[in-house]
């Protein structure tokens, strides 16, 4: 694999197994807060805040990571019917004509709507800088939120890239390059599993075939 496709897959998976952990940090909330709110009566005010910010954060930075896997929605019907170099051609269209401006488009909106958040003084000159929730009674930062969005934007432009590459490597020798091994989805092992114990079976069936033929020459 391409040395710089296979260090920006590997920054996107370290950032998305970075975030994961975000669900963690949710699960052991929303058990707290089911907790107190149904046994000892007395709910938090920080449930609803923090279930959008875990979830937020986790979503736009597993994004690379997702690509990187080629694990986004896609209506492959009759996508994946196409030979790799079809394939290629499209994808590589694709990526420059929506992903790169979309992306672009985020990181230039994204940094303006973050250093805005990051100006308010919501608690005086004195206090600590940037903007608070103004849903929640408990003034739960959202700066650190917002400066997410053009980070995760230019994490998938700089997956984007590798993606092009490996598009452009598909033009080139008719067949995708490998990716990096990972969680895989229950369906794509069964179908392994399948291939290899039909495999297998030929195999044996083959072996039997020369038997029979070693043993006919013998009589």
């Amino acid at each position: 694999m391409n040395k710089f496709v296979l260090f920006i897959d590997m920054l996107s998976t370290w950032v998305g197994k970075v975030f994961a952990w975000c669900i963690l940090v949710l699960t052991f909330a929303y058990t707290y807060e089911v907790f107190v709110r149904y046994v000892l009566n007395n709910p938090t005010v920080w449930a609803f805040d923090i279930s959008y910010t875990m979830y937020g954060a986790l979503f736009m930075m597993a994004g690379a990571y997702c690509l990187s896997r080629d694990a986004h929605v896609r209506g492959d019907v009759i996508f994946r019917l196409w030979p790799p170099r079809i394939q290629a051609g499209i994808e590589f269209t694709l990526i420059i004509l929506f992903l790169f401006p979309g992306m672009g488009a985020l990181i230039y909106a994204g940094v303006d709507y973050a250093a805005e958040s990051w100006s308010y003084l919501p608690w005086g000159p004195d206090g600590p800088r940037g903007e608070i929730s103004v849903n929640s009674p408990a003034g739960v930062p959202v700066s650190p939120l917002k400066t997410i969005l053009p980070l995760a934007a230019f994490f998938v432009l700089l997956q984007g890239v590798a993606e092009l590459v490996r598009c452009v490597h598909c033009l080139k020798h008719g067949q995708w390059p490998e990716r990096l091994k990972d969680v895989e989805e229950t369906e794509e092992v069964l179908i392994r599993e399948v291939q290899e114990r039909e495999h297998r079976l030929e195999q044996q069936l083959h072996l039997d075939e020369a038997d029979d033929e070693a043993q006919g020459g013998r009589q």
